[in-house]
């Protein structure tokens, strides 16, 4: 019976996960499947390559809400491990959602989202970090990688260790996600913020 509230905040966040605004956003708008665009990704990266920065913007901001409100509703009835719990497997539902064959998105948004959910000043460095590198390098890619590799840093001194093994957990499966962009920066060939996908 103590493991149950951990089951249900599991699925509760797999499933609030799985919702795919940025498929869902595109098919609204009157576009084509956004699997058949770019990169075939889901989420908001992908999204921007089809000129509609406000579509790109409303599914980054729903993409972390997911799994904000997953972290937000599990410490609420559950307490904070189970948030925790919550939080990663909004994540899982994001990147390998059940309705689309397990092809989701990449896990950038749905990161920051439950980040900030569990510990809103992890969560602003992830994005500070994000945003500076981005901002230098000009690679969306790369920026992910870096504010998810400081991510378990910053949760250790700002929190303690249990928020840095799910931020590690996190960052172990975005960078999984993220195998062919790091195959294309370590080859030079990852485009450019605004550049087309290769």
């Amino acid at each position: 019976m103590e493991s149950l509230p951990f089951l249900y905040a599991a699925a509760l966040g797999y499933f609030l996960g799985t919702i795919p605004f940025g498929l869902l956003l595109t098919r609204m708008a009157g576009m084509e499947d956004i699997r058949n665009i770019g990169s075939g990704n889901i989420g908001a990266t992908n999204v921007l390559r089809t000129g509609k920065k406000g579509l790109a913007a409303s599914t980054l901001i729903m993409d972390a809400a997911k799994a904000a409100i997953a972290v937000l509703l599990a410490r609420y009835l559950w307490g904070d491990i189970a948030a925790m719990t919550a939080g990663f497997f909004a994540f899982i539902g994001h990147i390998f959602p059940l309705w689309l064959g397990f092809k989701g998105g990449k896990g950038v948004a749905a990161m920051i989202g439950a980040l900030l959910a569990l510990s809103w000043p992890v969560g602003l460095g992830f994005c500070a970090i994000w945003l500076l590198t981005a901002f230098v390098k000009r690679q969306s890619s790369l920026a992910a990688l870096v504010g998810a590799a400081f991510a378990p840093i910053l949760a250790w001194f700002i929190v303690g260790p249990a928020l840095a093994l799910t931020a590690l957990a996190l960052a172990i499966l975005l960078f999984y996600r993220h195998h062919e962009n790091i195959r294309r920066l370590l080859d030079g060939s990852e485009p450019k913020i605004g550049g087309s996908k290769k």
